[in-house]
């Protein structure tokens, strides 16, 4: 078969995304996983008396386990589905990436196995995380001052 027939073809066959609809719908996803990390910072300044600093921390904390829970039991992939990037893109999709590696590679140990393969997807989002942190904080000095 020739290669602008195969194009062709799979153009044909490639089914279309709803861009508009996909955007809204991690929009308003994503923006309920923010309203629910809110709804949490404010239960733990009010349960435990202590300021919001502090308790955006156990909210944190709260979604990356929410999220590999999710992630053990497999019901995480299945909302993604739906949900799209308004799941992936918060904290959870980082606990997800974790996790979902981590379980992947439980077979091959604790060292060989999870230890040397759970940060395989969430490594790169570390690495660029750190340095466009570090480029654009060195872009606000130059421009702001100290």
């Amino acid at each position: 078969m020739e290669k602008n027939k195969y194009k062709e073809l799979v153009t044909k066959n490639t089914p279309k995304e709803n861009r508009l609809y996909n955007g809204m719908l991690a929009f308003l996803i994503g923006g309920l996983v923010g309203v629910i990390g809110q709804l949490l910072i404010d239960f733990y300044s009010w349960k435990f008396h202590i300021p919001t600093t502090e308790a955006s921390s156990y909210m944190i904390v709260t979604l990356i386990f929410v999220g590999c829970i999710l992630t053990c039991f497999g019901f995480f992939d299945k909302w993604v589905n739906f949900a799209k990037a308004g799941l992936i893109v918060p904290i959870t999709g980082f606990a997800h990436s974790m996790m979902s590696a981590a379980l992947e590679y439980r077979k091959e140990g604790m060292v060989t196995g999870i230890g040397a393969n759970m940060l395989k997807l969430a490594g790169s989002v570390i690495i660029f995380g750190v340095v466009s942190a570090y480029l654009f904080g060195m872009i606000r000095f130059i421009i702001f001052g100290g």
